[in-house]
């Protein structure tokens, strides 16, 4: 895989997941790797695979929301690799149930991780990544970030913030002349835990949610979802769509805008609102 050799790659949510199968995909390509995780046990699980395939590696726990400590671990992993060519921005987290139902500490816990570590991340890694003279920023938002939905507020939120900031820093690496790409990936449904690791507003039923996710949506495997991640990164794609799930709602976004119900609606939509119903907590 050209373009990967030598270089150094920092992959924050490295525990599992997409995270844990970019970092393996990085290192089957060559890469140095600088991981990352608040899961200790995974992260640990993720080190020994990766040296298993005779990868460098550096592990370290790391809550992205501590943006102090952030700085820091972005100025060890300089210090210890000297170099650092590309940042997978990858932790997240979610809380499912309506706005009306959340607090608002559950809406402040997903911004702090998810939009946030970004930023963290980014801020923290852009001077050693420009210093690299081949620097490349990823950021992960979601098919989330792409069009809305109900009982994702705060997911929904952070991840349209992680787009629009993201798009604005590769405009504003293309005006300053710097030499760091910008990519942000759009996953849709990959068979990962993060349904049954998400937060659940009281009352709904959280087994049922999950297991309707993993059934219906969840298509892609972390594997597949590395793959097209990292091939984009090395055709420098400003936008990477991940799975044919988010590609087709990507594009009923664009023929109906704000609204795809209109497109999907019919038995499609009466079937979604009916299960989701089922799965609502009665009032």
């Amino acid at each position: 895989m050209h373009g990967f050799a030598g270089k150094v790659a920092v992959v924050t949510g490295a525990g599992s997941g997409i995270g844990q199968a970019l970092a393996l995909e990085l290192g089957r390509a060559g890469a140095n790797l600088a991981i990352s995780d608040v899961d200790t046990a995974g992260l640990a699980e993720t080190e020994a695979q990766l040296k298993a395939i005779g990868a460098a590696v550096k592990a370290d726990r790391l809550d992205v929301t501590e943006r102090e400590e952030f700085l820091a671990y972005a100025d060890a992993v300089r210090e210890h690799f000297g170099k650092v060519n590309q940042v997978y921005n990858n932790a997240g987290i979610t809380f499912v149930g309506s706005i009306e139902d959340s607090q608002f500490k559950d809406i402040e816990r997903v911004m702090d991780v998810d939009y946030w570590g970004v930023v963290n991340g980014t801020k923290a890694f852009l001077p050693h990544l420009i210093d690299s003279g081949d620097g490349h920023v990823i950021n992960i938002s979601s098919a989330l970030g792409l069009f809305s939905a109900p009982g994702q507020a705060a997911y929904v939120s952070a991840k349209f913030a992680v787009r629009g900031f993201t798009e604005a820093l590769r405009l504003e690496m293309v005006r300053a002349g710097h030499p760091v790409r910008v990519t942000t990936v759009h996953p849709g449904g990959v068979k990962t835990g993060f349904a049954r690791n998400a937060i659940f507003a009281d009352g709904l039923d959280q087994d049922g949610l999950a297991e309707l996710f993993e059934e219906h949506q969840a298509k892609t495997t972390p594997q597949r979802a590395a793959q097209l991640i990292v091939a984009g990164v090395r055709k420098n794609k400003a936008r990477v769509l991940v799975g044919p799930d988010v590609k087709a709602m990507d594009l009923v976004v664009r023929l109906t805008g704000s609204e795809p119900e209109r497109l999907l609606g019919g038995p499609v939509m009466r079937r979604v609102k009916d299960v989701v119903t089922r799965l609502l907590p009665k009032r």
